[in-house]
């Protein structure tokens, strides 16, 4: 599926420029149809079929769809919000090609349906749902029709992803072109079903124009900087992560070891209380543990190029003064949990040393604690506290999102339910920072990190603890391998 995200702005734009360039919108519409009645013949077999349309350019698509259908050997009924008289443009001949009868908008529509498919409104509705198309929406959740929603399904915001008021629930929802934000974003993914993506003869040049910043997060995004081994490589040249420790939830530090290790790192160390490394020293033997007054000279020591800073690691002052010390050396590193709550009421403090070779990863209750109130969407929360933080910010959720502070990101939609465990965030932590040892930028560092994470879990399955990610990282890593470069002879 192709990476990049476009606004509802920027679709509208997409379409204008595909226009201006010479694709007919007439065409457009034609397209769109014709990939919405696509999807219905693949799943469904002739069948009754009932068409809901609406007053815009989505209920054109619509009436291509219903067309085709009816060709097909369907029996459709069509039902348009709205007048007639009201359409315009592409909509209004598609319309006038439509030969089998309009019928009123009402539930009557529904009754002796096989299946619905919804083109009343598309991602750029702005408004909640209410009267009779809030009422339809309720007769089709009471009679459990399944639906085939053009673009989006309606009554989810395009951009957000938010429900305006309520939204049909789709068994799949084709949508064109490029994806929205709503299609990843909590809940309107939820409402989408099986996303397809069609392709309807935009030309991929307009992209240039667009200029899209938004990413859906996967491997075409980061793979082509992933640190993969060199065959002539050692230890040393995947770089060395530093871990603080705390001295009761020591589980926390050893998980994100443990993962920096599986994500690339040559070298980790943990830095911990010296009452507790008898612990730390339990565990893992591949992994240096050390005292943490040691941190000024491991500090001093420029090969352990990042610090992990946070799992476990106790709040407070002490935490505090750990995380500027790091940041004041200049050190790559990765903020999780103590290491942001911390600098609740202070962040300003914490701000003024971030730059973007930091990661901050907090869960919705950090990111409020460190950033206030925020309003708008996750994707715009999470833009909004990386260009305030100057840094990084993965904002961590069912539907993550990767920030940069230059205004790029990418939404996250491979984490299964399960991940909601003790212990996961400390993976991901991990993960992220062994990724930029080992020579990722921060940003493709951190993304790589959540997808990695996420197919890791996928793999595992119900049943999934913390422990078990590490674990299953060498095989999702192996699938994502090019060929070894070690050739060999063959007589």
């Amino acid at each position: 599926m192709r990476s990049e995200i476009l606004s509802v702005a920027e679709m509208y734009r997409a379409d204008s420029l595909a226009v201006a360039g010479g694709v007919g919108g007439e065409r457009l519409m034609e397209a769109a149809g014709w990939a919405l009645a696509r999807e219905v013949l693949r799943r469904f077999p002739p069948c009754r079929v009932t068409v809901l349309c609406g007053p815009g350019n989505n209920g054109g698509d619509g009436f291509v769809a219903a067309r085709l259908l009816a060709r097909a050997g369907y029996a459709v009924r069509l039902g348009l919000y709205g007048d007639i008289a009201n359409l315009k443009g592409d909509a209004a001949r598609m319309a006038a090609a439509w030969r089998h009868g309009i019928e009123p908008f009402g539930p009557a529509l529904l009754d002796r349906a096989d299946m619905v498919v919804d083109a009343l409104f598309g991602a750029g509705l702005a408004r909640p749902l209410d009267g009779m198309v809030a009422d339809m929406v309720g007769e089709l959740a009471r009679r459990r029709l399944p639906v085939v929603a053009a673009d989006i399904p309606s009554g989810v915001d395009g951009d957000s992803g938010a429900v305006l008021g309520c939204a049909v629930q789709a068994v799949a929802t084709v949508t064109f072109f490029r994806l929205k934000p709503g299609h990843l974003l909590l809940p309107g993914r939820l409402k989408c079903g099986e996303v397809v993506l069609a392709d309807i003869g935009i030309p991929a040049a307009v992209l240039a124009e667009v200029e899209p910043a938004t990413w859906v997060n996967g491997p075409d995004l980061w793979a082509g900087g992933f640190p993969w081994p060199r065959p002539e490589g050692h230890k040393y040249d995947r770089g060395h992560v530093v871990v603080t420790g705390g001295a009761e939830m020591t589980g926390a530090a050893r998980l994100a070891a443990r993962a920096a290790r599986r994500g690339g790192a040559g070298l980790v160390t943990i830095a911990a209380p010296a009452a507790s490394l008898p612990v730390y020293r339990s565990g893992d033997p591949g992994t240096i543990v050390v005292g943490l007054e040691e941190a000024d000279a491991l500090l001093a020591d420029p090969r352990r190029n990042v610090w992990v800073l946070g799992p476990g690691g106790g709040g407070g002052d002490a935490m505090r003064r750990q995380v500027l010390r790091v940041l004041d050396a200049g050190r790559a590193c990765v903020l999780d949990a103590d290491a942001l709550t911390a600098f609740a009421g202070t962040a300003d403090r914490l701000f003024r040393e971030l730059s973007a070779q930091v990661l901050l990863t907090p869960h919705d209750g950090e990111c409020g604690r460190l950033f206030g109130r925020q309003a708008g969407s996750r994707l715009e929360r999470a833009r909004q506290a990386a260009a305030r933080a100057g840094a990084v910010v993965l904002l961590k959720g069912a539907d993550t999102v990767v920030a940069h502070p230059d205004g790029r990101a990418a939404i996250n939609a491979n984490a299964p339910p399960w991940l909601a465990t003790a212990g996961a965030g400390d993976v991901l932590a991990g993960l992220a920072g062994g990724l930029m040892a080992a020579g990722m930028e921060c940003f493709e560092a951190a993304a790589a990190a959540v997808w990695l994470h996420g197919a890791a879990a996928g793999a595992v399955g119900p049943g999934l603890i913390a422990e078990d990610l590490c674990e299953a990282l060498p095989a999702v890593l192996a699938g994502l391998a090019p060929p070894s470069p070690l050739g060999g002879c063959r007589g």
